[in-house]
């Protein structure tokens, strides 16, 4: 399966009578896409910021952040089974809008949100500091549930993702980039003496929030299963969870998964990428058996030397890991592992909640627990009191001046566990 993405760079974003993307710009009708936003019931008001990089700007609570994309050609549409009828997409011509996205805030629904500050020592832990962002703030009809809560606000925010890349679908790209996975047995025609590599992804799924989608479906409720890599860059998984911030995988996160990025770069020269599996993260034992089980048979299945295993979420995820890691090794596949660590402020503490002898090769996204001080911005977009309740803050940690002090788990993606930030150990 081939997909080609054409990147249409945006360098700005403003609100306009018409929207629009022209040299690099990207315009917004407000009104327009409030309206839009407006047809859920279940949400009582919508608004709109900006937020561009270097400004003293904080958003909070952060639910998602999706990246507006648009199908050209081929099959499907972006979003699959959500904005889009369920076909099978990731082939084809996908344009993007490369440096803007959407980010969605309002009224918290679960505490395991977080915090995108776009200047100061705050924005080094995120990547989304980098980008344009239109902030989306959805407010709920009063009395909503929170599941009902979070589904509004998710569709909200892949919503005004479709409208934005829906203005480039005409567009000629900046640059276009190429991916494509051959069947399994054209793979093995074309790289017969290159290690044949596989990445195993698993998908946050605890329910209580903590939900990842698969076209369309909650993935808790499938087993481990084989998808092509450039499935996920059309948007075939999105993110429907409120697990702690510095470890969630946003929407955006999916789409742009530098795990599979860093796997094609080296297809081909130093590797043979076969493809990719996702498996689930229960909360029972017999779950988390049955799918670490297949995991193992699918990478057997697939006949590879090495696979890597990305994780998401942390804790109870942690035994998920350690199952995968040790049941693949058990098939005499070499296995290197990417999580992130909750050692203690100090660093002293055993890392992950579960371990193995066979995990002998790992990559740590950080320490989730280390404790920054993020100094007062001049803006702030969302509901700046919850500092004291969201996953990693603490009461006392909003201080008076408007700065807040927080451990790393507040901050979205600071510890990602698809290596997706600027962290890691050796």
């Amino acid at each position: 399966m081939k997909l080609e993405l054409g990147n249409i760079f945006i360098h700005d974003i403003q609100f306009d009578d018409l929207s629009r993307v022209e040299n690099g710009v990207l315009y917004i009708n407000e009104e327009e896409l409030r309206e839009h936003l407006l047809e859920d019931e279940n949400i009582s008001s919508v608004s709109f910021d900006i937020a561009k990089p270097g400004e003293s700007v904080r958003i909070m609570p952060v639910k998602d952040v999706i990246e507006p994309r648009v199908k050209v050609e081929g099959r499907g549409g972006v979003f699959p089974g959500v904005i889009s009828k369920v076909d099978t997409v990731g082939s084809g011509r996908t344009n993007v809008l490369k440096g803007a996205a959407v980010v969605t805030t309002g009224t918290i629904v679960g505490f395991q949100e977080g915090i995108i500050d776009m200047s100061g020592p705050g924005a080094d832990y995120t990547p989304f500091s980098k980008l344009n962002n239109l902030v989306v703030i959805c407010e709920p009809v009063e009395g909503l549930k929170q599941h009902a809560h979070e589904k509004a606000v998710r569709f909200a925010g892949l919503k005004a993702a479709a409208y934005l890349g829906r203005l480039a679908k005409d567009l000629e790209a900046d640059e276009v980039e190429s991916f494509e996975t051959p069947s399994l047995i054209e793979s093995f025609r074309q790289y017969p003496d290159l290690p044949r590599v596989a990445y195993v992804q698993m998908l946050q799924t605890q329910g209580l929030l903590h939900d990842t989608y698969v076209y369309g479906v909650d993935m808790k409720q499938s087993i481990t299963t084989m998808l092509y890599p450039t499935e996920l860059m059309d948007g075939a998984i999105i993110s429907g969870n409120c697990v702690s911030a510095c470890d969630k995988n946003t929407t955006y996160h999916h789409l742009n998964n530098p795990v599979i990025r860093d796997l094609y770069a080296r297809h081909g020269k130093e590797l043979n990428f076969v493809g990719m599996i996702i498996t689930n993260e229960n909360v029972y034992l017999a779950d988390k058996e049955r799918s670490s089980d297949w995991s193992a048979k699918l990478a057997e299945f697939l006949g590879v030397d090495g696979v890597i295993i990305s994780q998401e979420g942390f804790g109870n995820p942690d035994t998920d890991l350690i199952m995968n890691c040790k049941k693949i090794e058990a098939k005499g596949i070499k296995t290197v592992i990417i999580t992130d660590e909750y050692a203690g402020r100090d660093g002293a503490s055993q890392s992950l909640a579960d371990a193995d002898i066979s995990a002998n090769a790992v990559v740590t996204g950080g320490n989730a627990n280390m404790v920054v001080n993020l100094p007062p911005m001049e803006k702030v977009i969302g509901h700046v009191k919850l500092a004291d309740t969201i996953a990693g803050g603490f009461d006392g940690s909003l201080q008076p001046d408007g700065s807040i002090v927080v451990e790393l788990q507040a901050i979205t993606g600071a510890t990602n566990e698809l290596g997706f930030n600027r962290l890691s150990a050796r």
